[in-house]
């Protein structure tokens, strides 16, 4: 994006953009502290870091300016609120990022401590620099520098940061429907689902549902000596390892009858903008070691964005400890996650697995349903939303290009249910990039991308004004 002026910015937001150019140091200050806390939402020993970002970010919001400012309990983790009301007629936005990060293990593979900030070649690495307290911060940082500037923001601001993201928002929709009245607004930018690539401007339309499912299956009723029983009997892991197999073809394509039932097929105009992503193929593979697999007629592109996809995330059973054991072992099991595509029902498809499984499982064995989760459908904005066009007039004049409408193979829950609950649409505007380690060790998050994101989150916001309110809903 360029750093010059811009002559989409008036003399107010150029203001803005100025202000927050000239804050860069401050700003990455804050982050870093940020940063420090280890707010781990998956691990109750780190309890007392959820506190301290919570308090730490109910601080920040009051100190810029805005209103109401406290935490909306939902049973769980409690989100953080603050809002800003000052601009009647215009369209309210709410704000969404997330506090919580994944846990930073394995901690042997950090070149840094996780939660010790250490910026090496532009590059500021900790645990959720970029997922998403990078972007988090752009947001609140925008915010703040047209309350200090202007003394008001261009739209409403509602800012909700949730604490259960990186867990699944158990608590999520009671939360929300607890505070439905507080929460309400007419579109949410979220601060999390970055961009796509760092060499062409995307807005992202959308992303895949997902659901969980996990067995386990028993052959007998305790483990059995391999000398006194192997070959005359089933063995609990070569049932699942058949089990599992035979929910796939051997071309890749899943083999589960009702798997792709609703699923909408990608429109010419989705193959025609995946097609148009900046993407090496050969690259993608040879990056992680891994090679081409997956549902025939699509290009890999297109099957982690468009198409619906079944995995197992973990199998297991028998003895893993040091030395052998030789034994049949009597149980196995297995955790599997599908990604759903618009037109389908999630709970629908995971069911449509469970059936698979059940009715695949060999005579004198049982299969035990552990857990499942129905998960989220998949999210879609249309492409004459306000959200997308005003998103697509900044990039566009930003760039100079046009935007690429990109769908996210990953799934942001947070969006089909702020579609469900409350009835508003969400657009992914974070600025952090694929590679960065999200999740992994030696996670990072580009310093570039703060003034980066800073500046097209200023225009992004001065551009939803120019739509009325009425405009956000009906899509």
């Amino acid at each position: 994006m360029h750093s010059t002026d811009s002559p989409s910015a008036d003399a107010g937001t150029q203001a803005v953009i100025d202000h927050l150019a000239a804050r860069q140091q401050p700003i990455v200050a804050w982050l870093e502290d940020f940063l420090r806390i280890p707010s781990v939402s998956a691990d109750p020993a780190f309890a007392p870091g959820m506190d301290t970002a919570r308090r730490f970010l109910l601080e920040r919001l009051r100190a810029i300016g805005l209103h109401e400012v406290q935490l909306l309990d939902g049973g769980g983790e409690p989100a953080v609120y603050g809002e800003w009301n000052g601009a009647p007629g215009k369209p309210t936005v709410m704000v969404y990022g997330h506090y919580d990060v994944q846990p930073a293990d394995p901690l042997a593979l950090w070149r840094t401590p996780p939660f010790e900030p250490a910026t090496v070649d532009g590059r500021l690495y900790a645990r959720g620099s970029s997922d998403v307290k990078g972007s988090t911060t752009i947001a609140l940082e925008t915010i703040a520098a047209f309350l200090a500037v202007r003394g008001g923001c261009p739209v409403n601001i509602k800012v909700f940061l949730e604490g259960e993201e990186e867990t699944g928002s158990p608590s999520l929709r009671h939360l929300v429907e607890r505070h439905r009245a507080l929460l309400r607004a007419d579109a949410v930018l979220s601060a999390d689902g970055g961009r796509a690539s760092a060499e062409a401007p995307t807005i992202n339309t959308g992303a895949r549902g997902n659901a969980q499912l996990e067995v386990r299956l028993r052959s007998a009723h305790k483990d059995l000596h391999s000398g006194r029983y192997g070959g005359g009997v089933r063995n609990a892991l070569h049932e699942m390892a058949r089990l599992i197999a035979s929910l796939h073809h051997a071309d890749g394509g899943v083999a589960v009858e009702g798997f792709h039932a609703g699923a909408q097929p990608p429109t010419p105009q989705q193959r025609a903008d995946t097609a148009a992503f900046p993407y090496d193929e050969a690259a993608f593979f040879a990056d992680v070691g891994g090679s081409d697999h997956g549902e025939p007629g699509y290009s890999a592109r297109e099957r982690i964005t468009l198409r619906p996809a079944l995995d197992v995330n973990g199998l297991w059973g028998g003895y893993t400890g040091e030395g052998g054991k030789t034994i049949v072992p009597c149980e196995a099991g297995a955790k599997l996650t599908a990604r759903v595509v618009a037109g389908q029902d999630p709970g629908a498809v995971i069911r449509a697995v469970l059936r698979h499984l059940q009715a695949h499982c060999p005579p004198g064995c049982t299969l035990e349903t552990v857990a499942l989760h129905e998960g989220s459908p998949a999210s879609t904005l249309a492409p004459a939303h306000p959200l997308v066009r005003a998103a697509e007039a900044v990039l566009e004049r930003e760039s100079g290009r046009r935007p690429i409408h990109v769908r996210l193979g990953a799934s942001v829950p947070v969006t089909a249910l702020f579609k469900e609950t409350l009835g508003i649409d969400t657009l992914m505007f974070g600025f952090n990039l694929p590679d960065e380690d999200v999740h992994a060790p030696n996670e990072f998050f580009r310093l570039a991308s703060i003034q980066q994101g800073a500046r097209a989150w200023t225009l992004l916001l001065a551009e939803l004004a120019s739509y009325p309110p009425a405009r956000f809903h009906g899509h």
